[in-house]
């Protein structure tokens, strides 16, 4: 059995490898995406970059390494002149230290911090390798209790920040521990104070990078939840082209169909009637085409512009009632002088439901008579589109026997398709066998204000 498989050496495998992340395999998070502190170099000014956006904490972050380097090398100077002094006195045994030295302390202290925001772990890394440098220089030659110089607190601090709001929290937890055993190491005195300030860095980091976590998702849940109601009006426009579809196939196929089948019958031989009834077929068929092209327009065009056509509207209902009395309808049409004012998804309902209404006459009960009346009161459009029991059959419409369809409706899609127009705007539509064989259709559609706006 592995050693890594046993409690005790999963929990140091576990440890072993944070501190393996923290020192050499692991890497930060990338900063983020989007950042608020930002500005942009007019090209007037012709510095750095004319036109590139600049981070102002990066930029801050070099002003503040450029500082911190000036300030320790100045400080380090001043050390090493008084230890000079003071060995030419004979007041101390130690000299001041090498040039070099001093160099690498402004270093150690200014480089994590230049490094911190685009990389902080590699910050932490260089922070740790030259600390030991710049603890050193101070104990030469201040020999100060405790041994932090000031540059190089705020510097390790920072850093610490760094890379708990951008490292897993494995490789933060490891850089705490490590940071308070080093402490231990280079002055137990001050561990209680030194540990409690690394500690509040480290979590205040953490905390950022909790937040960030948690917005990240929180936005990935609105854009997951916008691509789904995005999917869900796809659905519901095809749904709506569908029946869009529908309604004008089925209308004007059952007018053609009819048509074609009594044209001949009223020629009788005579080819001027022929000729007038083929064209009026071919006027039918055009004005299906039109329809369909229109209804269809949104689907074919490929910049994802709508079709900016008029849908139908009650101003068209002539139209309908001439089609289906040339089907050889006896239709009877009440109706107001003016449908002003009408919203047109109420007038393109409207429309819908009546020409389905007589396709359904033309299909089941040719021949019949059909009463259109359309009111208008108050905020209320009301319909009732009527037939009586059909006088003629023709074998191309004619029910199979036994279907129940002989006078009435059919109970497909299109009673459903127009209960559903109604019920989209908040209306009732009733359909059912009317007194004396016939099939009656009663629709009321709410006229609401918002529709106008």
């Amino acid at each position: 059995m592995d050693w890594r498989d046993r409690p005790a050496g999963r929990v140091t495998w576990a440890v072993l490898k944070a501190f393996g992340m923290a020192l050499f395999q692991g890497d930060a998070d990338p900063p983020p995406s989007a950042r608020r502190l930002t500005f942009a170099v007019p090209r007037w000014l012709g510095v750095l970059v004319p036109g590139r956006t600049y981070n102002l904490v990066q930029v801050a972050d070099l002003v503040l390494a450029f500082f911190l380097y000036w300030l320790t090398i100045s400080m380090v100077f001043d050390w090493n002149t008084d230890a000079a002094n003071a060995l030419a006195s004979g007041k101390s045994e130690t000299g001041p230290v090498a040039l070099l030295f001093v160099y690498l302390t402004g270093i150690g202290v200014s480089l994590p911090i230049a490094l911190r925001d685009r990389w902080p772990l590699a910050a932490w890394r260089t922070a740790i390798v030259l600390l030991p440098v710049v603890l050193w220089v101070e104990h030469t030659l201040a020999g100060s209790e405790p041994p932090y110089p000031v540059p190089a607190i705020m510097m390790y601090l920072l850093v610490l920040y760094s890379l708990a709001v951008r490292c897993d929290r494995r490789i933060t937890l490891a850089v705490w521990v490590f940071t308070v055993l080093a402490v231990w190491i280079v002055h137990p005195d001050s561990m209680a104070l030194t540990t409690v300030i690394v500690t509040v860095a480290v979590l205040f980091g953490y905390n950022v990078r909790v937040r960030r976590t948690a917005t990240a998702r929180l936005v990935q849940e609105v854009l997951r939840t916008e691509q789904a109601e995005s999917a869900q009006a796809v659905l519901a426009e095809r749904a709506r082209i569908a029946r869009e579809l529908h309604d004008v196939v089925a209308h004007h196929m059952s007018v053609i169909a009819i048509q074609a089948e009594a044209v001949p019958l009223k020629a009788a031989g005579d080819p001027v009637q022929l000729e007038m009834g083929l064209a009026e077929i071919r006027s039918l068929s055009l004005e299906a085409i039109a329809e369909l092209r229109q209804v269809l327009g949104v689907l074919r065009d490929q910049e994802g512009r709508t079709d900016t056509a008029p849908q139908p509207g009650l101003d068209r209902i002539d139209e309908l009632v001439a089609n289906a009395r040339a089907a050889g309808l006896a239709v009877l049409v009440k109706r107001p002088d003016s449908f002003g004012g009408l919203p047109p998804a109420v007038g393109l309902s409207a429309y819908r439901i009546v020409q389905e209404s007589l396709s359904n006459v033309m299909r089941h009960a040719p021949g019949a008579t059909v009463a259109v009346d359309i009111a208008r009161k108050r905020n209320q459009l009301r319909l009732r589109i009527a037939n009586g029991p059909g006088t003629e059959r023709t074998p191309a419409t004619a029910p199979a026997p036994g279907t129940g369809h002989e006078s009435g409706h059919g109970g497909g899609q299109g009673l459903v398709g127009m209960r559903e127009r109604a019920a989209l705007l908040g209306g009732t539509l009733d359909a059912g066998p009317a007194d004396g064989g016939g099939f009656e259709v009663s629709a009321t559609l709410p006229i609401m204000e918002r529709e106008n706006a």
